[in-house]
């Protein structure tokens, strides 16, 4: 049986997606599709509540909630987030774009509801930057009292979100393929072969023994970098943690892809196991 990703032909979208940027991206282009999709969906929520200014300017960090048909009791909460940095603009547009994938195929996210972050830095967004405009790699601020105002909120939302798991969209401007990275609960790493497979549909995968100058196994290695985004230390109840990585050399239409591919197989995997779970 196929998977909903396997009816998919990315080819007739090249046209879409090869268009050039403007020099300052926009922030309100990027998420109009999404909101007047909310606007008649019942499934999605648009929320623009963590603001902050820089150098007079007002912004925010949105958050787009798609709560998934009810499945059980408790909603199992995810986490994903994208664009932490601005020079990743493939990352965002593949969260925009599996939001839009699931109001077609809502029955993929039967019994989740999922919390999308497409745009962690939205200075970086619209000036193609790593860095935030005050000149800080934000996946290195994390969890290390931080003074930068969009990791506060975002320390705020992982806090008060519990998720069950995060999952982060990352582009490699070092790699050839694919890869991950994997962090959390013990159950993590079987979820993300699942993932590295779905999106090997698209993309070649990274098998060297080495990524990034960090020993990997099978496409994955364990999280290398302190300050990175990720629940906050210590916690009781850790989440599964996943960052997915895609080469920035590909295409942008199958790099999209290939995190839809990869999102909709974790979705699918965990709740296999939370069925599992249940039924022990």
């Amino acid at each position: 049986m196929k998977t909903a990703i396997q009816t998919i032909q990315p080819e007739v979208e090249i046209k879409e997606l090869t268009c050039s940027a403007p020099v300052r991206r926009s922030i309100s282009d990027l998420l109009a599709p999404v909101e007047r999709l909310a606007a008649e969906s019942p499934n999605l929520i648009v929320r623009r509540q963590a603001r902050f200014d820089v150098g007079g300017e007002s912004y925010f960090i949105p958050r787009i909630d798609f709560i998934g048909p009810k499945s059980g009791d408790t909603p199992t909460r995810l986490g994903i987030f994208a664009g932490i940095h601005g020079d990743e603009p493939e990352s965002v547009h593949a969260a925009i774009r599996f939001i839009r994938f699931l109001e077609h195929y809502p029955e993929l996210a039967a019994g989740y509801c999922l919390s999308f972050y497409p745009l962690c830095n939205p200075t970086g967004f619209e000036d193609n930057t790593r860095h935030s405009r005050r000149g800080k790699d934000l996946n290195r601020e994390f969890w290390s009292n931080s003074a930068e105002p969009e990791v506060l909120l975002l320390e705020k939302e992982l806090d008060l979100g519990a998720f069950d798991g995060i999952v982060s969209l990352h582009i490699d401007d070092t790699s050839d393929g694919f890869y991950g990275i994997v962090g959390g609960a013990t159950l993590t790493r079987n979820l993300i072969a699942p993932a590295l497979k779905a999106a090997d549909q698209f993309l070649p995968l990274d098998k060297r023994a080495q990524i990034d100058g960090f020993p990997a196994l099978d496409s994955v290695l364990r999280e290398p970098y302190a300050g990175v985004l990720r629940a906050r230390p210590g916690i009781r109840l850790r989440p599964f943690e996943i960052t997915l990585e895609a080469p920035q050399q590909s295409p942008a239409y199958l790099i999209e892809w290939s995190f839809v591919a990869a999102l909709e197989a974790i979705l699918s995997q965990y709740r296999a196991f939370i069925a599992y779970a249940r039924n022990v």
